[in-house]
């Protein structure tokens, strides 16, 4: 774990990161606040192609909770049994789905407190929800956020609250709307677990990551 960067060095990563691409962008495919957070729920223990793949199909028959529910669990199976805890995941879609019917007037909630009282849904679903739908500076930490955090020292933690925490404390505000994507990204392309791509990455004088790759 590298040692918390000081605030000038993480204001210079995140100019670089928004100077390269400004608008950075959520790979889950979705059409509504419903389709992205079921996508979310479904993404848990799967990756982001894997889930598109199913619900690219899904999507054009059940796009709200009512469909969801119409849809049925076992038919819903048909179309999700290729993502990893399908079955798990096909109940807790169609219980979420009549919550939100039942409580919600078939919305989704915009706050944090409601999206994690879903079955099925836990605080970083409910963040990438708030972020990616709703606007709000919520940090989703994964495992490539919790890596680049700590590689890095622009958030440094033992455990993802923590990582989310200095997320939250330490990264300037006019850059906390897309941070987490833009970390999620150089996670999963540049600073990637196995081997980080360092020699082109474009952060690489301002890391102080001690196992750079040359």
């Amino acid at each position: 774990m590298a040692k918390q960067l000081d605030y000038h060095t993480i204001r210079a990563i995140f100019a670089r990161f928004r100077a390269h691409e400004a608008e950075p962008k959520g790979e889950l495919e979705h059409v509504n606040a419903f389709t992205l957070l079921v996508a979310v729920a479904l993404s848990a223990q799967a990756t982001d192609v894997g889930v598109n793949r199913a619900t690219r199909e899904l999507f054009k028959v059940a796009d709200t909770p009512q469909k969801m529910l119409d849809l049925g669990e076992e038919r819903l199976i048909e179309y999700i049994k290729t993502i990893g805890l399908y079955r798990n995941k096909a109940k807790n879609v169609i219980k979420l789905s009549r919550i939100l019917v039942d409580y919600y007037g078939g919305e989704v909630p915009s706050s944090r407190a409601a999206l994690q009282s879903l079955p099925g849904v836990g605080r970083k679903t409910a963040n990438v929800v708030l972020n990616m739908w709703w606007g709000q500076p919520a940090q989703a930490v994964d495992t490539h956020i919790f890596r680049v955090g700590n590689r890095t020292g622009i958030a440094p933690g033992k455990d993802v609250d923590a990582v989310e925490r200095a997320i939250e404390d330490n990264v300037p505000a006019e850059f906390q709307r897309h941070a987490h994507h833009w970390l999620i990204l150089h996670g999963r392309y540049i600073c990637k677990a196995r081997k980080p791509m360092c020699p082109t990455c474009i952060i690489n004088d301002l890391c102080p990551f001690e196992e750079k790759t040359t």
